[in-house]
């Protein structure tokens, strides 16, 4: 047989396809999720710098110590600050560059592989860190940020992929809370070098937290050369015995145990199947594929492809990357905060330590619940920052309040919505088309996270909108939109396999799919001989059609 896989084991018992949970598995998911660390950092960063002394005074060349911008005297902190174009471009300008990434990351997982997609996207960022730390001017600080970007989209949207695919079906969902925890760490250092470095009058107040992202980058591609590629990438390039290797290593059992050759089986009918149900040809027919079949159809790729895009798009809906984008400028507008950047220390804090409760409640609970609940606490939270900032902004007392509740939605979204978004998208594409649907889920994550970075300063600041507290009935009204969405269109996919979660999709509805429960295997359906292993002819066709990718 080609590849020299000798009969791969089919079993129609669907709670045997993968062998018992590791310590090392655990290991090897948990650093890829490392990769969440430089993304939280160089999302973290930049809500202190934009808002330090020194950067603004280079920048703009306003003087901190004048009277007008002293908040101790009751004067216009708010005044001392950038203007509203250029903190929208400067940090919106990397989510544009990420989006482009995430889009290019999906054909180049395909072609070169899901690890080393993101070891070059590391490189990619590494080269923006330096553009970054050597400016002192505008044009290459955005420039940087912009290349910076593009290693971010290759790295955010291949890293849930390629833990998606490694993962063990029953912690799969908490694996990939690992990512988003490792960007809450990255968030709480960016903080944390921020408020060391804020008093700093010298161009290293802004160097220091930028330059230091380097280091994240170096850890993730270097550890990244000792982990194993994604079996799944080996079957669809049709390299089933790599597959095998792989797997074996991954599960911690030997490559021709009966678990690894059972879990390979199901992965490599499953893929066989969807080749029946989505033709490959040329490149543009492969992406085309994202968008067939019809809307209204549960297991349509358009289907799948929507419902990974617009919940991307409801995540960043939430408002979430307001308090961590444009945090720190928002509490100095507030005027009765007498350091912000602590406050903005705090809020990360939370964030961090929100975020670990959904590697309990998303196996237990489930993604489903844990969105429609934490769309509802959002909710609540927003509207009560909304109105009692609206009606008496300014008073030291409301403030605290407002920051209470600021906080307490921060906590429904690093619990709830922060990871599940992610865990849900890396769970419900068929392999033929699994990296496009991811890169382009993770693009439309990007492009709303650009548009919010460009129209919230001119939403919020005083020299424009000035909506201050009450942008916040803006985040809530959207809010309401997640709980309806989550409610009525997202399935629950706790529990399965990857090639599960695609055969509930076909049977059931949203609404009805934590009922669901697997009653067959791919490989017991596709070609069992009298000997119990799957059909010689079907790995041969899988072999033969990857070697044409």
């Amino acid at each position: 047989m080609p590849g020299g896989v000798v009969g791969l084991v089919a079993t129609a018992d669907t709670g045997r396809i993968e062998a018992p949970v590791t310590l090392k598995a655990y290991m090897m998911c948990a650093f890829a999720a490392f990769g969440g660390i430089f993304f939280g950092y160089d999302s973290g960063y930049i809500n202190g710098v934009i808002g330090m002394n020194y950067f603004v005074h280079l920048y703009t060349g306003l003087d901190p110590n004048d009277p007008r911008f002293n908040a101790k005297t009751g004067s216009d902190p708010g005044g001392f600050a950038l203007p509203s174009w250029e903190k929208s471009l400067i940090v919106s300008i990397l989510s544009a560059g990420t989006f482009f990434g995430a889009l290019m990351a999906g054909d180049i997982a395909d072609f070169t592989g899901r690890r080393t997609t993101i070891i070059l996207g590391c490189i990619v960022f590494i080269i923006g860190v330096i553009l970054q730390t050597a400016s002192s001017t505008y044009g290459l600080l955005v420039a940087g940020r912009l290349v910076a970007g593009f290693g971010i989209g290759f790295v955010s949207a291949i890293i849930i992929l390629y833990m998606s695919e490694i993962a063990p079906k029953k912690v799969r969902g908490a694996i990939v809370s690992g990512y988003q925890f490792c960007i809450t760490i990255g968030l709480l250092l960016a903080s944390c070098v921020d408020y060391g470095t804020q008093n700093y009058t010298t161009t290293a107040s802004y160097r220091v937290p930028i330059g230091l992202q380097m280091l994240w980058a170096i850890i993730l591609a270097t550890g990244l050369f000792f982990l194993p590629e994604s079996p799944r990438y080996f079957v669809k390039r049709g390299k089933i015995d790599r597959a095998a290797d792989v797997l074996g290593r991954l599960r911690g059992q030997p490559r021709d145990s009966e678990f690894v050759q059972t879990e390979l089986a199901e992965i490599v009918a499953n893929h066989e199947y969807e080749l029946q149900m989505i033709p490959q040809g040329s490149y543009f027919t492969s992406w085309a594929n994202c968008f067939k079949g019809s809307l209204w159809v549960q297991k349509s790729n358009l289907r799948r492809t929507i419902l990974g895009t617009s919940l991307q798009m409801m995540q960043q809906w939430t408002g979430i990357n307001f308090i961590f984008y444009f945090g720190t400028t928002f509490f100095q507008q507030l005027g009765t905060i007498s350091n912000p950047f602590l406050i903005g220390l705090i809020t990360t804090l939370v964030n961090v330590c929100s975020t670990p409760i959904s590697f309990y409640t998303i196996e237990r609970f489930g993604r489903r619940t844990l969105l429609v609940w934490g769309a509802l606490g959002m909710v609540i939270c927003e509207f009560i920052v909304a109105i009692i900032g609206t009606a008496d902004g300014g008073n030291p007392t409301t403030v605290k309040a407002e920051i209470a509740f600021i906080c307490i939605y921060i906590f429904f979204f690093a619990s709830t919505w922060g990871p599940g978004a992610w865990v849900v998208v890396g769970e419900i594409y068929p392999l033929p088309i699994r990296s496009r649907g991811v890169a382009l889920s993770t693009a439309s994550n990007w492009l709303w996270n650009c548009i919010i970075s460009v129209i919230t300063p001119y939403m919020v600041d005083k020299d424009e909108g000035n909506l201050g507290p009450k942008v916040f009935f803006v985040w809530g009204a959207l809010c309401v939109c997640c709980f309806i969405y989550a409610y009525f269109l997202i399935p629950e996919t706790k529990g399965l396999s990857l090639e599960q979660v695609d055969r509930m999709m076909e049977e059931t509805t949203p609404r009805n799919s934590a009922k669901w429960v697997p009653h067959s295997t791919f490989a017991a359906e596709m070609g069992l001989t009298d000997k119990g292993t799957l059909a010689p002819e079907i790995v041969e066709d899988v072999e033969r059609k990857g070697s044409v990718v």
